[in-house]
């Protein structure tokens, strides 16, 4: 029986490149035929041939590529009802064609017959062209529109459609947020026709290529990025003799060390931060800080692997699984009400998971004092240990001073207890106030450190008394702060 919908790949050029039955059936008269576009040399060659229906009005009249081709599936679908269709496309018909794709699960759905003839892809010439082949060291096709992110350069890459101005550059510009300007780029046009071009110039120079509607890039870089940095860990953990010797152990105060540099980082950031204008200097010093611990994670993870337990990929799929499971109101069928409800959520999963008999096991012992603190009571607060508002929180805390002033020439245990009691209902208020008492802490003490410079620059300390120490001070800090801050 004949097939209810033929969809063929018309090749990368013209019709003298179709097996010559498939040419002959397309010009069959009994064949109604829909052309995705006439923007090709075999779609317009065989419209001179006979008459072609195109879908190029589809494509100014849509606004977007998605609407286009549920059209175009429900028109071939709707000429299939009055006998047969083919539907022909541009290269194959089984690369990079959405509504071939729809025009199947719908005829499937339908009980319409179909048969596909692939066709030449621009692919095949795309491997011959730059000598590749994809099963050496594998491939990556991308489409230049929608470029995935995080971009990965691993593998030899194809980067097809990329048809206008404005695509060449948004492609250019990712690629340079990766890749040094001179990397060579493989510049392919309108492969398999007399107009062929196939050009090598830098990532650079890509900006004076020509897109086009058969234009497609080819690049195969020293591997950049998130993969790059495992491959060149891996590679030092071989053949450096620094990183040979190094253990988890070994390792253990540079994370510390790092973490501490990236939290600094943080803090030179706006308060508001990301909203508003970015400080691109402050930043370019956090991006550079978060590669530093970035390293240290890989680093741990290639010393687990040689044991054979785990790698980073079961590192990175591992905390995935965890945010998934941790998140059922996002991938599950769960409704929350506020970012607190999530909290919770998160608690009691965490729980469930960890097998704990208390909501307080697991907070690290190791934490800061004031991270701790705070861990502590946000936790209990998750089931309603909390005071309702600051109002109750404020009173505490000046509950704590009273009590601690009361014992100002007591014993040290006393004062120690009483001061202790005091500083936990300060994390308290912090948390109310929503402001990280560490951070407060590390802000409060490097304005102290940089308002005593400036009282050091009027002169030596030595013999001044209070009165001009005080009188310093206030000038560096309102030098500094207009408002007394």
């Amino acid at each position: 029986m004949s097939p209810g919908v033929l969809i063929a790949g018309l090749g990368p050029a013209g019709v003298d490149r179709l097996p010559g039955p498939l040419l002959g059936r397309l010009c069959d008269p009994a064949l109604h035929v829909v052309a995705r576009t006439l923007e090709h040399p075999a779609a317009a060659e065989l419209a001179a041939l006979r008459t072609v229906e195109a879908c190029d009005d589809l494509y100014e009249s849509l606004d977007t590529f998605d609407e286009v081709y549920e059209a175009i599936a429900a028109r071939v679908l709707d000429r299939a009802g009055s006998g047969p269709v083919a539907y022909v496309v541009p290269g194959s018909a089984v690369v990079a064609e959405r509504a071939v794709a729809l025009i199947r699960e719908q005829a499937a759905a339908a009980g319409i017959a179909v048969e596909v003839v692939p066709g030449e892809s621009f692919l095949d010439l795309v491997f011959d062209r730059v000598a590749l082949d994809p099963f050496d060291r594998g491939v990556q096709v991308l489409d230049a529109r929608s470029l995935p992110e995080p971009l990965l350069l691993h593998l030899p890459t194809v980067i097809g459609q990329v048809d206008t101005a404005l695509v060449l550059g948004e492609v250019r510009d990712a690629l340079l947020r990766l890749l040094v300007p001179e990397t060579e780029i493989v510049v392919l046009a309108a492969l398999g026709s007399p107009a062929e071009r196939v050009e090598r110039v830098t990532l650079e120079g890509l900006r004076d290529a020509e897109p086009g509607l058969r234009v497609s890039l080819f690049l195969d870089p020293v591997t950049p990025g998130w993969p790059g940095l495992v491959r060149t860990n891996t590679r030092l953990r071989s053949e450096c003799p620094w990183d040979r010797r190094q253990t988890h152990h070994s390792l253990a105060k540079h994370l510390l060390e790092e973490a501490h540099e990236a939290l600094e980082a943080i803090e030179a950031l706006p308060a508001d931060a990301p909203a508003g204008a970015p400080d691109v200097a402050a930043y370019a010093e956090l991006e550079e800080e978060l590669g530093d611990l970035l390293l240290q994670v890989v680093f741990h993870a290639i010393l687990a692997a040689e044991t054979g337990v785990f790698g980073i990929e079961e590192v990175a799929e591992g905390i995935r699984r965890k945010l998934v499971r941790r998140h059922p109101h996002v991938f599950g069928d769960v409704e929350v009400e506020s970012a607190e409800h999530v909290l919770a959520n998160w608690e009691q999963i965490k729980q469930e998971e960890k097998q704990r008999a208390s909501l307080l096991d697991g907070v690290t012992a190791s934490l800061p004092a004031l991270a701790r603190a705070w861990e502590l009571q946000a936790r209990a607060a998750t089931v309603g240990f909390d005071w309702p508002d600051r109002t109750g929180v404020i009173a505490k805390v000046h509950e704590e001073l009273d009590e601690l002033l009361e014992v100002a020439d007591g014993p040290v245990e006393r004062r120690r207890a009483e001061l202790g009691d005091l500083l936990f209902a300060a994390v308290n208020l912090a948390r109310h106030l929503e402001v990280d008492p560490e951070q407060a802490l590390r802000a409060a003490t490097a304005r102290f450190e940089r308002r005593f410079r400036v009282v050091e620059e009027g002169g030596s300390l030595a013999g001044v008394g209070l009165d001009e120490l005080e009188r310093r001070w206030q000038a560096a800090k309102a030098a500094e702060e207009p408002d007394g801050v």
